[in-house]
């Protein structure tokens, strides 16, 4: 205890908390408690919501986590009884019936094990093992073996301990079943047998059927004693059945049976009518009548109590000032826990430290525990710390609850290797982790990267019976497919599957999307084959990921199969998933026959025939460059009685100029003409097509024909970018400058992709300028048009043009003339490095500080710059960066070293 005080005192835990009491420096992880309170059973029902900040760095973490770890592994000893802890582990052994073992033999294996023990049965013996043991089933099994022990019969104690342990764990049909068991046995019992069965029925709430047992008590002259009329009269006050109370109580005193107890059940009584004054009169009457009375701490605990469940905090405070005492101050603290009240209950414990206070009082283990509980909820951790360590200080025994919950608390504030460490040691220190701490921990681990650690944890808790709430399966499974520890998620997906637990799509489609973006797509297949057997519809992001995977394969039969399956269970799938599988269709052997069988699928699929199957299916083949196959597909659309509508024509058209079947192209793209008004999608179409298949005369012969005849219509961008790049690539200059003038003309703008190529051919070509020049008006009126300005930026990058330049007037000039991108500066730069490379150098730096990203190619020209420039050394200096930066160097510039 002196380590931890030694460190809470040095402001380690502390300058550890305290940062985390704010949320800004959390990275919080929250699951919902409602959702995996059905699946984890967590202790009290209590779920935390864990918050990690192991990105945050802290005093403590330098602390030798061992210290700590070792401090509470002497704490932990502490708790417990070992005399007691062997009966329960005897019990608890023995809790799971395996299938082949009735009943009968399971108690006479628990019988052999308790009878070893050699125990000698007392009243008090068993009180204690009941108050000790907290599984119902554990009590229940201990409750018949010392029943049915020669020369021990169970007492009115014992009975009412395991009528309350049934009647707290809502059991009340097992109670009752027992009551008639017992009632037919009367033979077997030294006590009065009736004597049983009214307090068993007042506590399991069958307040009727307890009178009418002592009503035929009575009638044959027997009586219950002090504690059975007790016992009765507090059922009758739980029931509300006042009239009966007043009966007994009367019967009570008649017998000179009453007491603080019988005053205490009465106040309980008032308050539950709701008659506050009257309870307090009947309590201050009792306290000034001159009764002997122990303490009378029960009776204001039960006024209190009351008056705390009416929300009358006010006037429950000042009785607990004026009468307080330990039994009355465990109430309250039970009560402002409850109405969350926590800072009321932090401030009146601080108080009770006060010399001057009257009682020096000290929670019981159960008061901390659901108070820290309630800290943690709030993230309140540097008030957990204090009562983790005041009870320490007060010689608080711990429980398994307490134990959790400091596991709990080392989680959240970040200490998760000493929250692992003591989970390590939990055999030498009798912990038995909840499925709460379970949680946290692993919850916990997934969030400071130590996965494996996580995995370990799960397995064990699985072994020991206990699997985690799909919540922390969740995130563990994600953190597993994120790292790609799929032999893991493999396990932990197989045990799922055994124990019939259907685990959410979210996970499904982790693991199935992790396995395909490894490769192991048939491992992937079978997850989805699995999720069909149990009726479980694969996510649409899972079938795309297992389709991509298998067209990736060359595995266009499945990814078909998927396709058609992935409709019929209600996903729709892409335009670009549908043209992948038809293109892996059509790589296939045999491809028309696989290609007719997707086809007819699909087909089947549909309630009535339209355009756009048909469409997709000319998509898809036209970027397999099957232009032939795409006509079939046509035809057999007009042969279903389906018009083509201007899209199929549009695909048809792309699929011919794809597949280099310029002819059947331009037959169709004039067919289209005699039945359709020329469109702007149709105009893009055949001059981009035609420019990819390396027909620049052709397509601008077409492009001119076009705006002759549609004045009115306006080319797209694209349509220009192709053009120009293609005229420029077959060195035709004198048509570019008439087609720049057009685009400008229609309200185009001068894209940097057009800028860039022109810059890229005048650099290379001192015909573009020269051409460009003469083409040119000398008109002074068009020196200040965007024509102007354009040539001239190209007479600055012409190869004839030697002189030096100042860059921030060559960036200026380009800027005027079109938006820059990151390759308009590597064009800067190129004509920088032809003999001023120490300004690209400066330019270079400023490009990164205008929030470019330089490329490849940016390297590559400043390493060819130097170069040439005779800079050997620093040209292998760029290298060596460009390197760094991960990229790898051209071929060309390989050669040059």
């Amino acid at each position: 205890m002196v380590r931890l005080r030694y460190l809470k005192q040095q402001t380690s835990i502390r300058a550890f908390l305290s940062p985390l009491g704010s949320n800004d420096t959390l990275q919080q992880l929250s699951y919902s408690t409602i959702g995996a309170a059905a699946s984890s059973t967590a202790t009290n029902g209590v779920l935390l919501n864990p918050i990690f900040s192991s990105s945050y760095s802290s005093p403590v973490k330098k602390l030798h986590a061992q210290d700590v770890v070792v401090t509470f592994q002497e704490w932990f000893k502490s708790s417990g009884n070992p005399f007691l802890d062997r009966i329960l582990q005897v019990l608890s052994s023995h809790g799971n019936i395996a299938e082949n073992v009735d009943f009968v033999s399971q108690r006479d294996a628990v019988d052999v094990a308790l009878s070893r023990l050699n125990l000698r049965l007392t009243e008090s013996l068993v009180l204690d093992v009941l108050y000790y043991v907290k599984d119902v089933l554990s009590c229940l099994k201990f409750f018949d073996w010392a029943g049915r022990q020669p020369g021990f019969h169970h007492t009115r104690a014992t009975f009412n301990a395991i009528f309350k342990i049934l009647s707290k764990a809502k059991l009340m049909s097992l109670m009752l079943d027992y009551l008639d068991n017992y009632a037919k046995h009367r033979g077997t019992h030294k006590i009065n047998y009736h004597t049983i069965l009214v307090m068993g029925y007042a506590v399991a709430g069958k307040p009727e059927i307890a009178l009418h047992l002592f009503g035929r008590m009575r009638y044959q002259g027997l009586d219950l004693d002090d504690f059975a009329y007790h016992v009765l009269l507090n059922g009758l006050v739980e029931e509300s059945c006042f009239d009966g109370v007043e009966s007994v109580a009367k019967q009570i005193k008649m017998r000179g049976y009453e007491s603080e107890v019988t005053h205490s059940i009465l106040v309980k009584g008032f308050c539950r009518k709701k008659e506050f004054d009257k309870a307090e009169a009947y309590f201050r009457g009792v306290m000034d009548g001159g009764v002997k009375l122990k303490t009378g701490g029960f009776i204001v605990g039960a006024l209190v109590d009351g008056l705390c469940k009416s929300d009358q905090f006010d006037k429950a405070g000042k009785l607990v000032d004026e009468f307080g005492e330990f039994h009355v101050y465990d109430i309250w603290i039970r009560e402002l826990v409850r109405a969350r009240k926590l800072d009321g209950a932090m401030e009146f414990l601080q108080k009770t430290k006060n010399p001057e206070f009257v009682v020096r009082y000290v929670p019981d283990v159960f008061r901390y525990n659901t108070l820290i509980i309630r800290l943690l909820r709030e993230n309140r951790l540097e008030e957990v710390c204090d009562l983790i360590i005041e009870m320490r200080e007060n010689n608080v025994p711990p429980d398994e609850l307490t134990m959790n919950i400091v596991l709990c608390f080392f989680c959240k504030a970040g200490m998760v290797d000493v929250a692992l460490r003591l989970y390590d040691s939990r055999g030498e220190i009798g912990l038995s982790l909840s499925s709460m701490t379970l949680n946290y921990l692993m919850n916990t681990l997934c969030g400071d990267g130590s996965v494996t650690d996580a995995y370990r944890i799960l397995k064990n808790s699985i072994e020991q019976g206990y699997f985690p709430g799909k919540m922390t399966f969740s995130i563990l499974a994600d953190a597993l497919c994120k790292l790609e520890k799929l032999d893991m998620m493999n396990e932990l997906f197989l045990v799922a599957l055994e124990n019939n637990i259907v685990l959410s799509d979210r996970i499904h489609e982790s693991y199935i999307k992790a396995l395909c973006r490894i490769g192991r797509v048939e491992d992937g297949y079978f997850i989805h084959g699995e999720l069909s057997r149990l009726n479980k519809v694969t996510t649409r992001y899972a079938y795309n990921s297992l389709i991509n995977g298998f067209i990736k394969s060359n595995r266009g039969d499945i990814a078909t199969k998927l396709l058609i399956e992935m409709q019929e269970n209600g996903h729709t799938p892409t335009r670009k998933l549908f043209r992948a599988v038809i293109q892996s269709v059509c790589e296939m052997e045999n491809p028309e026959q696989q290609f007719q069988k997707l086809l007819e699928m699909q087909l089947s699929l549909l309630h009535e025939l339209n355009c756009d199957v048909f469409n997709s299916f000319i998509e898809g083949v036209g970027h397999a460059k099957k232009p032939d196959l795409a006509r079939q597909i046509y035809e057999m659309m007009k042969k279903s009685g389906i018009s083509p509508n201007m899209r199929s024509d549009l695909l048809l058209l792309r699929s011919f100029l794809a597949g280099e079947k310029v002819s059947d192209a331009l037959n169709l793209y004039y067919d289209i003409l005699k039945k359709r008004k020329i469109s702007r999608k149709v105009c893009n179409a055949i001059v981009v097509g035609l420019c990819k298949s390396n027909k620049p005369g052709l397509a601008l012969e077409i492009f001119l024909e076009i705006r002759e005849k549609e004045k009115h219509m306006k080319p797209s961008l694209e349509c220009y970018e192709e053009l120009i790049y293609s005229l420029c690539k077959h060195k035709k200059y004198d048509k570019i400058m008439p087609l720049v003038n057009d685009m400008i003309g229609v309200g185009r703008p001068l894209s940097s992709f057009i800028g860039n190529n022109l810059l890229l051919c005048s650099l290379k070509d001192h015909e573009l300028y020269e051409t460009w020049a003469d083409l040119l008006p000398h008109d002074e009126s068009v020196e200040s048009s965007p024509i102007w300005r354009l040539g001239e930026l190209i007479g600055l990058f012409s190869s004839r043009f030697r002189d030096e330049l100042d860059p921030d007037d060559l960036e200026q000039v380009v800027r005027n003339c079109y938006p820059l991108d990151i390759y308009t500066y590597n064009m800067i730069l190129r004509k920088l490095c032809i003999k001023q490379t120490d300004d690209a150098s400066k330019l270079f730096q400023k490009i990164s500080q205008k929030g470019y990203e330089p490329n490849q190619w940016t390297y590559e020209t400043m390493v060819h710059g130097f170069y040439r420039n005779g800079r050997k050394t620093d040209a292998e200096l760029w290298v060596e960066e460009m390197l760094r930066r991960g990229y790898h160097p051209s071929e060309s510039t390989k050669l040059l070293f």
